[in-house]
């Protein structure tokens, strides 16, 4: 275990302590648990920096990372989805937390065709991660039924989010096209026949 490591470890670690805080009926709860998604938020950034300043990277490190930030992701996105029961809440959280799935499904794909640096992480992609990060610690601090300038600063970025988490989908499978290609195959078999 190196830095970078137990950075990613903590950040899976604080998931279900954002959640129990979040719940604690105290005036306090919410602005706590949105500075600890944000504590975790900035090791995501922190344990990448030092991966490759400090020339540490793990296999465990390129698994775990990804995991942990979708998880951690994912799981703030089910607490205000829950917490506010807002159809303009649940649309863009069902984006963002569907196209999780879709990429990392396409990424563990084109691992096994040895083709993974074809769906690298790509400059939309880190923009669509900043703009959901802050959104999400925005919302977080938000109380149920007070709707302050910060509420829809967050919520105005969470649809920023889904909208750039639907352009770096795009900008995925576009690169990844030519290895999903449905006809790719057909097209093979038929060339060969006609020979």
């Amino acid at each position: 275990m190196n830095i970078p490591n137990i950075l990613t470890t903590l950040r899976i670690v604080l998931i279900p302590i954002i959640v129990v805080i979040y719940y604690v009926p105290m005036p306090w709860s919410y602005h706590v648990s949105a500075i600890i998604f944000a504590v975790a938020a900035i090791t995501d950034w922190f344990d990448g920096y030092l991966a490759r300043k400090l020339n540490q990277t793990t296999p465990f490190g390129a698994f775990l990372d990804p995991v942990a930030d979708k998880l951690m992701v994912a799981v703030a996105l089910v607490l205000l989805v829950e917490e506010h029961a807002n159809f303009w809440l649940t649309l863009p959280a069902l984006i963002i937390i569907g196209r999780e799935i879709v990429i990392s499904a396409l990424r563990e794909w084109m691992a096994e065709l040895g083709k993974r640096t074809s769906v690298a992480v790509s400059f939309i992609g880190k923009l669509k991660t900043t703009a959901q990060m802050v959104a999400i610690f925005v919302l977080l601090t938000a109380p149920v039924g007070i709707e302050t300038t910060g509420y829809f600063i967050g919520f105005g970025l969470l649809y920023v989010a889904a909208i750039l988490t639907l352009w770096s989908m795009v900008v995925y499978l576009k690169a990844a096209w030519p290895d999903l290609d449905p006809f790719k195959n057909t097209h093979e078999v038929t060339k060969s026949n006609e020979e």
